[in-house]
């Protein structure tokens, strides 16, 4: 792709609204643990949020997953695990 020129994402394939181009965190569950890769270029709808990446930024992310070194050095988020429980 050239400099400069965007991808064209076509429409969304859940509800046909347009897709523009935003860097977004992509979180990813791999062998139990959550990682969360951040400045992801993607797809996003206008209308229902729906996200899609190209083929190549893929690949990229599963290379990132793979690389054990990268996910070491990462630095780690906390976040909270709540049970879903049906509310009366």
């Amino acid at each position: 792709m050239a400099r400069g020129k965007r991808y064209d994402y076509g429409d969304c394939h859940v509800c046909g609204g347009a897709m523009v181009e935003k860097n977004v965190a992509q979180d990813l569950w791999v062998r139990g643990k959550l990682i969360v890769i951040e400045d992801v270029p993607a797809g996003v709808c206008t209308q229902c949020g729906e996200r899609v990446v190209k083929a190549d930024v893929g690949r990229g992310l599963a290379v990132i997953v793979e690389g054990s070194t990268r996910t070491k050095a990462a630095r780690t988020l906390h976040v909270p695990v709540i049970k879903y429980r049906k509310v009366a």
